[in-house]
């Protein structure tokens, strides 16, 4: 027994969207989980001591390679892609306004958070027109669940837009409305790239599933 050359690219998208997916899906509940009180935002992670701290930059900076690793399936993918890797970084690198805190430069935190949600979303939506092509039962179920993650960060996002412009007035009733919100999102965008790493049984056909086992039949010949 020996192993094959790859039969794959050197960055093989499949992984890339299973790994992104995985980050994403894992980050507001290990930042939260290191920090001595609920977090407020994400964000303020970077406030909350070395490993919730190290866990959001490191996980957005990993988040931000893959990225920009990706090339998507056409050139409009690539540039979405590629700006959402740069805006990643500008979330882990500028810290936000939080509690005494000030911004190293103010806007910088949340412009990049916009930027980042909003291309994410769209991708949910490019995923749901490339599953919505291919007509067969599985694909219609991930095309439906695109549509709900891509609809799920768009209101996140909205509803945090609205509790800014009035002032806080929703984080009032709702103590921690940023967190969830941008928890929300981020399952939202998780749970889209796995649906797009072709990896999950139940939602892919046999013959679209992609194995990330380095010793699949395709690397192993006896």
């Amino acid at each position: 027994m020996y192993l094959k050359n790859p039969s794959f690219p050197e960055i093989n998208y499949h992984t890339i969207k299973f790994i992104v997916g995985f980050i994403a899906l894992s980050l507001a509940a290990l930042t939260n989980a290191f920090t001595e009180v609920p977090l407020q935002s994400i964000s303020a992670s970077y406030h909350e001591g070395e490993w919730s701290r190290n866990i959001f930059v490191g996980f957005l900076f990993a988040i931000s390679a893959f990225l920009l690793a990706y090339n998507g399936k056409s050139a409009p993918q690539m540039v979405l892609s590629k700006i959402a890797s740069f805006a990643a970084i500008g979330v882990a690198m500028f810290p936000c306004k939080c509690k005494t805190h000030t911004e190293l430069i103010p806007g910088v935190h949340y412009i990049s958070a916009v930027v980042m949600f909003s291309i994410l979303a769209i991708f949910c939506f490019i995923f749901l027109r490339d599953a919505y092509k291919k007509g067969h039962f599985q694909a219609k179920i991930r095309a439906v669940v695109y549509a709900l993650c891509g609809v799920v960060m768009i209101a996140a996002m909205m509803i945090m837009f609205i509790d800014f412009l009035l002032d806080d007035a929703l984080s009032g009733y709702i103590e921690r409305l940023t967190y969830y919100c941008e928890a929300s999102a981020l399952i939202a965008f998780g749970i889209a790239w796995l649906l797009a790493s072709m990896t999950l049984p139940l939602v892919t056909t046999k013959n679209e599933r992609f194995s990330l086992s380095l010793f699949s039949k395709e690397s192993i010949k006896q």
